[in-house]
């Protein structure tokens, strides 16, 4: 019988209400550059859509002209609420969000399962915010897509990399990396640091990001070395925080927008 993996932070991280949410983020969008050279992937963050949505919309309005050209987007961000090792992938058909189901490409995943990093776990994803509140920028400017949601635990940037290579070259996919960056600390100390991390993000300087830096730190290093491997550039859009948007300056989140074309 086919499954859903039905939303967890619905109401939460974003509004519950579909009309409400296509609203929200289609004036996140408004008036965002879409322009420049068609990415083949995108850093984005996921905290709620309050906080970290206005930056998000800088990497998605450029993916906005794809519609009916990217067909398979791969999702990569980090497990926060079940420890595992390696990337998890769900057995599910589908994923829910209020705007409507998102199918998931179950072939390609069985593909990704002969890869030892990889397994199995909808234990892992069954919580997960990372993934998640990606779906309805992504709902909202692709409409007709299929996903490969993997989620990163103990692994290397190696390992993450070589997932990624497998999508690097087709030309119907786009690589979709969850991640925010500096946790909890005063405003002026997260701005030094996220500078730091998007200056090596710009360079394509994988050592550089810690997890001290980004907690999705493996997915971001992993596409930065098939980045700079394959002589791909990046592109920083929006760098932010929490203390910008929608909270107080004593213990901000931050988060960054980038686009690797």
């Amino acid at each position: 019988m086919p499954t859903t993996r039905p939303p967890a932070v619905a109401g939460k991280f974003y509004p519950a209400d579909g009309a409400q949410l296509r609203a929200e983020v289609t004036r996140f969008l408004a008036g965002k550059e879409p322009g420049g050279s068609r990415p083949k992937a995108i850093i984005v963050p996921h905290a709620g859509y309050r906080y970290s949505g206005p930056i998000a919309a800088s990497a998605y309005a450029r993916v906005a002209t794809l519609s009916g050209v990217i067909a398979r987007v791969l999702m990569i961000g980090p497990a926060h609420y079940v420890k595992l090792s390696g990337l998890a992938a769900p057995s599910v058909d589908t994923f829910t969000t209020t705007l409507g189901e998102v199918a998931v490409d179950i072939e390609c995943i069985d593909r990704l399962l002969r890869y030892p990093q990889v397994s199995l776990n909808d234990d892992a994803h069954q919580p997960e915010h990372c993934l998640e509140v990606q779906l309805p920028f992504l709902q909202v400017v692709l409409e007709d897509f299929q996903i490969v949601p993997l989620l990163v635990g103990r692994s290397t940037a190696d390992d993450v990399a070589e997932i990624i290579e497998q999508f690097w070259d087709a030309p119907d996919a786009l690589i979709v990396i969850s991640s925010d960056l500096s946790h909890f600390h005063d405003y002026e100390t997260a701005g030094h640091l996220d500078a730091a991390t998007s200056a090596a993000i710009g360079r394509l300087e994988a050592s550089a990001i810690t997890g001290e830096r980004a907690c999705g730190h493996q997915a971001i290093c992993g596409l930065l070395e098939t980045a700079k491997r394959h002589g791909a550039a990046a592109e920083i859009l929006d760098v932010r925080n929490s203390g910008d948007t929608s909270g107080s300056p004593d213990r901000v989140v931050g988060y960054g927008a980038y686009a690797i074309a």
